[in-house]
């Protein structure tokens, strides 16, 4: 059995995901914290299942990487931003010239 115990302190994302994987990874989380949120319900009071700190380090890791798809979403739109104004003074140094 495996002895491990699962703490959100020591959650962590993965890095270099693409935007698809992030959501794929999200996804998955959701099914796992749901299978075990049944699981629950279905122990007695005292058995010695450690299924609460194992649903409260996978919320854990769920935020980790919802932080991520928003730190994409945020580069991309800076990146937007920066493009828009690099061709907006292209135009305007272009005007100025002619």
């Amino acid at each position: 059995m495996d002895t491990y115990h699962l703490n959100p302190e020591h959650m962590r994302a993965p890095d270099h995901l693409t935007r698809e994987e992030v959501q794929k990874s999200l996804a998955e989380l959701d099914s796992k914290i749901k299978t075990l949120r049944g699981r629950i319900n279905a122990t007695t009071a005292d058995s010695n299942h450690t299924y609460h700190e194992h649903i409260a380090a996978l919320e854990r890791k769920r935020e980790l990487i919802a932080e991520k798809l928003n730190d994409t979403e945020d580069t991309q739109s800076k990146w937007h931003e920066l493009k828009s104004g690099l061709d907006n003074l292209k135009d305007d140094i272009g005007k100025f010239f002619k």
